[in-house]
């Protein structure tokens, strides 16, 4: 899909944006500022390419103080700023506006600080994910929260959208391994939240930060936790012969008392594509399979294989292969890691849900997305997070098709409402965007909403950061009992679809 066409803009915008540009290559120069219709199209949209909008300007600084310097700037201007990290979003929460400057901090990419002794790591936005782990490895430490686009997804982008991963059921989101945070608000103030220690005193705003989508502020510097690796891991590849069995052996180890260190289900149409991509081993005779990671002494692996074991041959399971070496676990999860890529060798276009439910419901959602999918016509292969009940359903689509992409959006909405009306929530991990933006009144009340935008005002009362992601309606702070009032109309952008 191509990228819209760039508007001939009047004389008066040519020559505001002409001075914008002029002036961030004074704040930011060198190769820090992109400004002509070819290069800016490498950043027209993040993960969920749907949607598209080349931005007024791409920017990418170098250190703190340039980034406080162009907030400055544009909140003296009015002008308005979205915050891009690497881009890998699948919600639109980094998607560029028309009339907005593209903050990018990918070259925020080094690693300031490993402390084992408060086994921690102080690094800058920019740096992977996976990146943070292979600077301590050779210690025999780790970043526990491993997303499935960890080799590329930025640590910044991690604490934007509260990133999970197949670990995240024993060892937390983002949210529980973040430290301590260096932001920068709207007005060029540089903020420090949280440090080396494990807690704080006063209002958690290290919490509000992770998870509010670059709404409140921009990260700069970014501290978290590092654990040191088990004695010892070993995963199971369980096959059950209907998607309700594996999801109801889910439930049953989890009510157990067993607490994997991850615990990852595919269903047959995702179970072929990553045995096809990856070539894991992957029975392909099941309609179900569970990976079941059990990580800590050795001792106690061994007891928990067996009850594992046990419970899964009570939910009816027809294959189980146990990890006989680290090599085996690998590549077990291998497949598990690829499935996203994996899916697109099988549709022209998928679209990529991501929604959670409490644990007991998952037979009954899952039966739900099989009557939604004949209902639309389109396929779905199923790839989630089932220990904590963090659904991925991948709606199969051709873009080429008249109407097809409405028809996924559609399901998808359906999908998304199943999730809150069996008590569960929009977004595990992906954040709301511009994808589930429309959709937060089937979870929260106008009273709710409004008391989320509040905390937007007191961060950012001008709405300068990334409007038009999460909030259905742009409210104006005077209008929510602030001071603030904003200079002008502040007209919700319009989101193009291509």
């Amino acid at each position: 899909m191509s990228g819209p066409a760039m508007p001939e803009p009047d004389r008066a915008t040519l020559s505001r944006r002409e001075e914008i540009v002029a002036d961030m290559r004074i704040i930011v120069p060198g190769e820090g500022v992109v400004d002509t219709l070819n290069e800016m199209r490498a950043f027209e949209s993040d993960g969920l390419s749907a949607y598209r909008q080349v931005p007024l300007v791409v920017v990418l600084p170098e250190t703190t103080a340039q980034v406080a310097r162009i907030l400055k700037y544009c909140a003296e201007r009015n002008i308005r700023v979205v915050p891009r990290g690497s881009g890998t979003s699948l919600s639109g929460g980094a998607l560029p506006l028309q009339d907005a400057v593209l903050l990018v901090m990918s070259r925020f990419n080094r690693i300031l600080d490993i402390d084992y002794a408060n086994r921690s790591v102080t690094a800058q936005p920019g740096v992977t994910n996976l990146g943070i782990t292979q600077a301590v490895e050779q210690d025999g430490f780790y970043y526990a929260p491993d997303p499935s686009s960890q080799i590329a997804c930025s640590i910044g982008g991690n604490v934007a959208e509260n990133s999970g991963g197949v670990h995240c059921l024993k060892y937390g989101l983002t949210t529980n391994n973040v430290l301590g945070l260096e932001m920068v608000l709207m007005s060029g103030e540089v903020v420090y939240l949280g440090g080396k220690h494990l807690d704080a005193e006063g209002y958690d705003l290290l919490a509000i930060m992770t998870g509010s989508e670059g709404l409140l502020g921009v990260v700069t510097e970014v501290t978290v936790r590092i654990l040191k690796k088990p004695e010892a891991a070993r995963a199971l590849l369980i096959g059950f012969p209907t998607s309700e069995e594996a999801g109801q052996c889910v439930a049953d180890i989890i009510g157990a008392g067993i607490v994997p260190g991850g615990m990852e289900m595919m269903d047959r149409p995702a179970i072929h594509a990553a045995e096809d991509f990856v070539h894991a081993g992957y029975p392909l005779d099941v309609e179900a399979l569970l990976i079941v990671e059990l990580d800590g002494p050795v001792a106690e692996i061994d007891h928990l294989i067996e009850r594992v074991e046990a419970i899964a041959q009570e939910n009816g399971s027809t294959t189980c292969r146990i990890s006989a070496s680290e090599e085996e676990r690998l590549s077990f999860w291998a497949g598990r890691k690829a499935a996203f890529p994996a899916v697109g060798r099988i549709s022209p276009d998928y679209y990529c849900m991501d929604g959670t439910i409490p644990r007991k419901e998952l037979p009954k959602v899952l039966a739900g997305m099989r009557a939604l999918s004949e209902k639309y016509g389109l396929g779905v292969a199923n790839v989630f997070h089932a220990g904590d009940g963090n659904l991925h359903p991948l709606i199969l689509y051709d873009a080429n098709n008249p109407g097809e992409l409405d028809k996924a959006e559609a399901f998808g909405a359906d999908i998304l409402r199943l999730c809150v009306a069996v008590g569960g929530v929009l977004t595990g991990e992906h954040g709301v965007g511009v994808e589930k933006r429309d959709l937060m009144p089937e979870m929260f009340s106008q009273a709710d909403l409004d008391q989320q935008m509040r905390v937007k005002c007191a961060f950012d009362p001008g709405h300068l950061l990334n409007p038009g992601k999460v909030f259905p309606q742009l409210r104006r702070c005077a209008e929510l009992g602030r001071m603030h009032i904003h200079r002008g109309e502040m007209p919700f952008p319009d989101i193009p679809r291509f």
